[in-house]
């Protein structure tokens, strides 16, 4: 199950998994392109291992980088509490 995270100012989708048994947590960026249909990256947290990316530049996986950063506490807050729309508090 992916839950929606998160939509930003160039609209990239981000949504993430819930945590695995290991502990880890699976983020998937998404951004629409003309000429591509789709550019789409996949972060694994807690270890921000970068995976599949397919369209994006090397800046902007490193603009992305430092948003699941700046929110990975969150991201793996909601991964246990089914997603930021079943967060206790929110």
């Amino acid at each position: 199950m992916m839950y929606p995270f998160m939509t930003l100012d160039d609209d990239t989708e981000i949504v993430h998994s819930e945590m695995k048994p290991d502990g880890r947590v699976k983020v998937y960026l998404e951004k629409p392109d003309a000429e591509d249909c789709f550019h789409s990256a996949v972060c694994w947290l807690p270890g921000y291992d970068w995976q599949e990316v397919h369209g994006f530049t090397p800046e902007e996986i490193v603009r992305y980088q430092k948003i699941v950063e700046s929110t990975a506490h969150l991201i793996l807050r909601f991964s246990q509490e089914g997603g930021v729309e079943n967060a206790a508090g929110f």
